[in-house]
C-alpha cells in the first residue's frame, strides 16, 4: 500500500493571531480552533493546514503529512527509514515518522482505529 498524496501541512508560529489573519487573507477558512493558539484551516479540496503557536525560544517549523488510508495495512519498503512507527495522536489520527535520503523527516498520517 502506498501513500495517497498530501494530507496536511503543520505550521508553527510565534503569533497565532497574525498567522491566522495571514492565511485567511490567502483564502483559507478557519474550520476549528482550540482557543489556545492553534487551529485548522481549509482552502478547497487540498490539504488542510494546522497552525500552532509555540514559545518564542523555539524555532518555528513546518511539517508535511502524507495520507495513508490504513495504518495496519501500510508496509514501507526497507528503503524507507522508519523513525517512529504508527502511534495514536491527541488530535484523532495515527502518525508515523519516516526520514528521506537527505535527512528530512516526513509525517505519514492515517485515520484512527475505530
Amino acid at each position: 500500500m502506498a501513500t495517497e498524496g498530501f494530507e496536511a501541512v503543520f505550521v508553527e508560529t510565534h503569533n497565532w493571531g497574525k498567522s491566522a489573519k495571514f492565511f485567511q487573507e490567502l483564502g483559507y477558512k478557519l474550520e476549528t480552533t482550540t482557543g489556545d493558539g492553534s487551529g485548522v484551516f481549509r482552502n478547497g479540496e487540498g490539504p488542510y493546514l494546522v497552525v500552532v503557536e509555540i514559545p518564542e525560544n523555539r524555532e518555528p517549523g513546518v511539517q508535511i503529512a502524507l495520507k495513508v488510508p490504513d495504518a495496519d495495512l501500510f508496509r514501507p519498503d526497507p528503503a524507507v527509514e522508519v523513525v517512529t512507527p504508527f502511534q495514536d495522536t491527541h488530535y484523532g489520527t495515527r502518525e508515523m515518522t519516516v526520514r528521506d535520503p537527505d535527512g528530512r523527516l516526513w509525517s505519514l498520517q492515517a485515520p484512527a482505529k475505530n
